[in-house]
């Protein structure tokens, strides 16, 4: 039973498919992957590097003590990631002007410290911007808020909070209902479930959310597999990884193989149906899908294989993942 004052967290039996229209499902699945080309398209070589695991496992932490959906969970890591790039983008750019205009440096030590010393309110900042996008459930207070920092060490006023909150909402232009892959899962799994699949959506819900989960948490081991199956290389050049930005930033593909690899998990003789499904709805080849969700089993529960009917081919053969397997410098 729940304490008190300790809200219910959200069931994932409370969530419902085949609930909404198709021409509904239809238009925000292609809203979702055009946004996920967009994204790809302006990846930058700097992408990723703030959804480590330490970080990614405080937020994921944080979101269920504080009994938020798991949609806010990703939102936050999204936010978190999207506005310290942006704020690394803009020190590399302020030294770029100060070396042209040969003016005096700043103390790069100090701008350094100041990143680190606001980081823990910043990313106090993305979760509780989170949880105010899904505004229907539950609001994280800036007492809240306060009084955690507090029990960390930090001291900060109300003040300081509504600032930090402000300088991540200027910083991205306000835009921070960003897509995450949990949106791409879903809406995947509502149309698989429109199409017949065998496997029911709810059964393959809950699957989906340990497994995305775990390949947030090992982020980085998953796609270097990915990347040295890509080119059949165990060691990668600094060329061939930065062309993969762009798969790294690939929800679509990211969600296609955790809903491949959830389905092996509940029902390996529906593996090769599921995949299929998803072939024909995303337009991402069946060589792709397999060796994904190879990627994701080989990491969470050390399959050798996702299916018997398909077996993994060497190198992936689809989209931005020809890209890096086509240089070898």
């Amino acid at each position: 039973m729940d304490g008190p004052g300790r809200p219910r967290l959200a069931s994932l039996s409370d969530f419902q498919f085949g609930a909404v229209a198709t021409e509904t499902v239809e238009d925000a699945l292609l809203h979702l992957a055009q946004q996920n080309e967009q994204a790809m398209q302006e990846a930058a070589g700097r992408m990723g590097s703030f959804r480590e695991t330490r970080i990614v496992e405080f937020v994921f932490l944080l979101s269920e003590q504080w009994c938020l959906e798991k949609s806010v969970s990703y939102q936050a890591v999204e936010i978190l990631e999207r506005f310290m790039v942006k704020q690394a983008e803009n020190i590399c750019r302020q030294a770029t002007i100060q070396l042209r205009d040969k003016t005096e440096p700043q103390n790069w030590r100090a701008l350094k410290e100041q990143l680190y010393n606001k980081f823990i309110l910043r990313l106090m900042s993305c979760v509780q911007l989170a949880s105010k996008l899904s505004f229907h459930y539950k609001i994280i207070s800036n007492i809240t808020v306060l009084n955690f920092l507090q029990a960390l060490g930090y001291l900060h006023t109300k003040e300081e909070l509504l600032e930090s909150e402000l300088d991540v909402l200027k910083s991205l232009n306000f835009q921070i209902n960003l897509p995450t892959p949990l949106a791409y899962v879903e809406m995947l799994l509502e149309v698989l479930g429109y199409n017949g699949c065998l496997v029911p959506a709810t059964q393959l819900h809950a699957t989906c959310l340990t497994l995305l989960d775990l390949v947030y948490l090992l982020r980085e081991p998953v796609y270097e597999s990915l990347l040295r199956a890509s080119i059949e290389n165990s060691t990668p050049s600094q060329l061939q990884g930065e062309k993969f930005v762009s798969v790294k930033e690939d929800f679509m593909l990211l969600a296609v193989g955790i809903i491949a690899a959830s389905a092996f998990i509940q029902n390996h003789e529906c593996w090769s149906q599921v995949v299929g499904h998803l072939q024909s709805i995303t337009g991402i080849a069946l060589e792709s899908i397999a060796a994904f969700s190879y990627a994701i089993l080989t990491h969470s529960v050390g399959a050798s294989t996702p299916g018997p009917q398909q077996p993994v081919p060497p190198h992936l053969a689809a989209r931005a993942l020809r890209s890096a397997a086509s240089s070898n410098t």
